[in-house]
C-alpha cells in the first residue's frame, strides 16, 4: 500500500497543529492537577493568591503564543510564504 505524496509546507503545518494540540491538553491536564491539589489540601496563599495562578498564568501565556504562531498567521511559514510572493512580484514587474 503507497502513501500518498504529501505537500511538504501543509505536512508542517499539520505536524505543528498537532504538536499545539498536544501542549493545550498537557497544559489543562496539570493545571486542573494543581488546582485540585490546592483545593484539597490547606489552600493556604500567598498574598491571597493561591500558588496555582503562577503556573496557570505564565505557562498560559506561552500557550497562547504558541497557539497565535500556530493559528494566528505570525508564523515562520507563513512569513516566508509572502517574501516568496513579493519577491515572485517584484520580479514578475
Amino acid at each position: 500500500m503507497e502513501t500518498p505524496a504529501r505537500d511538504p509546507q501543509l505536512w508542517r503545518i499539520a505536524k505543528a497543529r498537532a504538536k499545539f494540540k498536544s501542549h493545550l491538553f498537557t497544559y489543562f491536564a496539570v493545571n486542573a492537577l494543581l488546582w485540585t491539589i490546592w483545593l484539597l489540601t490547606d489552600r493556604h496563599s500567598a498574598n491571597g493568591i493561591p500558588w496555582p495562578v503562577w503556573s496557570t498564568v505564565f505557562w498560559g501565556i506561552g500557550v497562547f503564543m504558541n497557539g497565535v504562531g500556530v493559528y494566528g498567521g505570525f508564523g515562520k511559514a507563513n512569513l516566508s510564504e509572502r517574501e516568496y510572493e513579493r519577491l515572485l512580484r517584484q520580479r514578475g514587474e
